[in-house]
């Protein structure tokens, strides 16, 4: 009995032992070795460079852009010849000019149709002016028209045919020998002459259109509806300048009949003479 308590005694023992030596040893962690790896300069470049992006300010309008404006309106007024001498007036104030103008007058409205050219910076301001004339609104149309990339596209083959120009000048001067060579090199300067003055046309014709606008404007008023006359009956006081008109052209008429005859009455003449002097001498 005492044999089985030992034991019993021993087992214990041994399990708080082996209890306290668990307790105190660390914890599991598997160590693994890493190596160093570089980084990309690539990718630090991308990095900075999206740094920027996100920090990148909206783009500002660019200040040479060439844009042509026109406007088309047309306007119920008042006066038409009224309005528009007020209209010239304002157009000569703000350097502008009318290119054409059409009047038009008929049995239900007088009409006037007429094109102004006006510097670029006064266009919103006379288009407001002669807004503010009308009675009625009938339409406005304004559009614009982007001709940057164009002007900087034939800007661009200017110079490179200017560059091409002045090697040919020097090629002329001084490596053309013989006849055949300079006809060539003349022939060439001829062509690229030619096209550099075509460009510069396109170009100074460009910036006239930018520089002044186009605005074409309608005026009308309508005015009482009168039945137009079957027949049209001649005063006394017409017929009497007609009939004064008729006798001083007859008048007329016939002096120039005189004149167209006067060799006829010079041989009558000389006739006459004759006979009366043989008359004389019988």
């Amino acid at each position: 009995m005492k044999v089985i308590q030992l034991k019993t005694k021993a087992i214990l023992f041994s399990s708080l032992i082996l209890f306290i030596n668990c307790s105190n040893k660390e914890p599991y962690h598997e160590r693994v070795s890493m190596e160093k790896v570089a980084i990309d300069e690539g990718f630090q470049s991308v990095k900075e460079e999206t740094k920027d992006l996100s920090t990148q300010t909206p783009t500002q309008k660019p200040n040479n852009l060439k844009i042509i404006k026109s406007a088309n309106a047309k306007y119920k007024v008042k006066d038409v010849k009224n309005v528009t001498n007020k209209i010239k007036r304002i157009v000569h104030k703000n350097g502008g000019y009318i290119s054409d103008l059409r009047f038009e007058n008929n049995l239900y409205k007088k009409e006037n149709r007429f094109t102004i050219k006006v510097p670029e910076a006064k266009f919103d301001e006379l288009m407001d002016s002669i807004g503010s004339y009308s009675e009625f609104i009938e339409f406005e149309n304004i559009t614009t028209k982007d001709i940057t990339e164009e002007y900087v596209d034939i800007t661009s083959r200017l110079q490179t045919k200017e560059e091409v120009k002045v090697r040919y000048e020097n090629i002329l001067r001084s490596k053309a020998k013989t006849v055949e060579e300079i006809l060539k090199t003349e022939s060439k300067l001829r062509i690229i002459q030619e096209e550099i003055d075509a460009a510069k046309g396109k170009l100074k014709y460009m910036n006239h259109k930018v520089a002044f606008s186009t605005i074409q404007i309608d005026l009308y008023e309508t005015v009482d509806y009168k039945e137009e006359p079957i027949t049209y009956k001649k005063s006394f006081t017409s017929k009497l300048n007609n009939g004064f008109s008729f006798g001083w052209e007859l008048i007329k008429y016939v002096i120039i009949g005189l004149i167209y005859l006067w060799p006829v009455f010079l041989i009558v003449t000389f006739v006459y003479v004759l006979l009366k002097l043989k008359q004389k001498r019988k």
